[in-house]
């Protein structure tokens, strides 16, 4: 007898019930609660246990099948499929290691209130598909021949004449480098700098991405608290006065939200003007504030040439373009468009063609605005309803923390809401001290849609008091 298969399912959750199966059941067979050989239940039988289509059990065992977990056949049924042994050895020696098992954690989905990601619903999908074959069509009717290694002239153009406009950075064209999106971005300026055996400043808490990167670059992070104020340059001072270089998110700082003080931001350029260390702008959400003007860029400020702003069109349109930017100061323009050319080239021309287009035509800048509009709806459509439901929150960014009772696992809590195709961020992964570290859940405004948003607030309310201590 084949037994019934526990796999709880949300209906009103944006994952595809499809998905949900599929996953639930892939999950089982990784943990080796189903073992090879064992028999599932016919797609007919586990439709009708599930209370779903039958169409929908058999697009998730379609995709099983096709990822050889399991095998049907007419005289055996439906069953988990032996794992071939050079393929469990493979497995266990491509060991991804635990930073790169925590990206893939983190960065899964989609999922309601997964940050890092723009809601679809402000940006024009017609129009992008139009520009972006017309752009394809450019690139592979044209002459075949290396591109600029600094970008298509024509988005540099349009990123110098944005940031003039909404970051108040006055740049030229030559100073901008197009780049495989913000890692990129920060990878190029490390191996300019060439701080290796240095150590860095980096906000407490603060993206823990970065932190990593830092350490890839031979430089030791060195954690700054961050207050209502921001980055806290006297406490840096004092904690690393010799460190060669300090990575900020003045903008809006991820993942608190709070935007650099003027008197902050002059301390930090005067640090780097009278100690020759180096400023990394990290300005991930670029103008995208939800109320009032966004400040101005840090660069902005500098009188020193001491700053590299790093942009990035992740988080307004989209993360699979792997698209961003740098601006580089002046005198240092040609060393970076040469790192870039040997070492790390920009992303193929069509995809910088048709978000130059995009600029040019004044899609973006309304595009932003539909965007910010959309996330303040929707950011207090969140708090109302997580407020009905007594839970501590703070608005973040384009996010929301909710902060969780002591003695309440954040990672144990999400891991718990990712089931469930709810993924908020865990606070706690943001610091690199763990005496720091403070619980919560940041959940991102932008995958909050409103039709499921309720069901998640519940979702959420029930997973904080399973894990609340008694």
């Amino acid at each position: 007898m084949t037994s019934p298969l526990s796999l709880p399912l949300d209906k009103s959750s944006a994952v595809p019930l499809a998905d949900q199966i599929h996953r639930g059941i892939a999950t089982a067979i990784d943990r080796q609660v189903l073992q090879a050989g064992m028999r599932l239940p016919s797609w007919i039988d586990l439709a009708a246990q599930l209370g779903v289509a039958r169409g929908t059990v058999r697009v998730a065992y379609e995709k099983l099948a096709a990822a050889q977990m399991i095998e049907a056949s007419r005289s055996a049924g439906t069953r988990v499929a032996e794992r071939p042994v050079a393929a469990r050895r493979s497995e266990g020696s491509l060991d991804p290691g635990p930073f790169i098992s925590m990206y893939r954690e983190m960065t899964a989905g989609p999922g309601i209130f997964q940050p890092g990601i723009p809601s679809r619903d402000s940006l024009p999908a017609k129009l992008m598909h139009r520009l972006r074959a017309r752009a394809l069509l450019a690139e592979t009717t044209g002459a075949a021949l290396y591109p600029d290694p600094r970008g298509e002239l024509e988005l540099r153009r349009e990123i110098a004449g944005y940031l003039a406009v909404a970051r108040g950075v006055v740049c030229s064209p030559d100073q901008v480098l197009v780049t495989g999106g913000y890692a990129a971005g920060l990878g190029i300026t490390l191996r300019v700098l060439g701080l290796d055996g240095g150590s860095a400043w980096m906000e407490e808490p603060g993206f823990f991405f970065t932190r990593q990167a830092l350490t890839l670059g031979r430089l030791t992070p060195v954690p700054v608290a961050v207050d209502e104020e921001g980055l806290d340059v006297d406490a840096g001072w004092r904690r690393a006065p010799d460190a060669a270089l300090a990575v900020v998110t003045a903008g809006q700082q991820a993942p608190l939200g709070v935007t650099m003080s003027l008197q902050r931001r002059l301390r930090l350029l005067d640090w780097a003007g009278s100690t020759g260390g180096w400023i990394v702008e990290d300005d991930y959400l670029s103008e995208l504030q939800l109320q009032g003007r966004a400040a101005p860029a840090l660069a902005s400020l500098d009188p020193h040439g001491r700053v590299i702003h790093i942009g990035s069109f992740s988080k307004t349109i989209d993360p699979r373009l792997r698209l961003g930017f740098i601006v580089a100061p002046a005198a240092m323009a040609a060393r970076f468009a040469e790192v870039a050319a040997c070492l790390a080239p920009p992303p193929g021309p069509a995809a910088q063609l048709a978000i130059a287009a995009f600029m040019r035509d004044g899609h973006y800048l309304r595009h932003l605005r539909r965007a910010k509009r959309l996330y303040l709806a929707q950011r207090d459509g969140l708090l109302d309803l997580l407020h009905e439901r007594g839970l501590e929150t703070l608005p973040a960014a384009l996010a929301v923390l909710v902060r969780t009772p002591a003695g309440a696992s954040d990672l144990a809590i999400a891991r718990d809401l990712f089931a469930f195709g709810i993924s908020p961020a865990p606070l706690s992964v943001w610091f690199a001290e763990p005496e720091r570290a403070q619980s919560g859940l940041m959940l991102s405004v932008a995958t909050a849609p409103k039709a499921h948003i309720a069901r998640a607030c519940d979702r959420l309310q029930e997973a904080i008091a399973r894990y609340t201590p008694r």
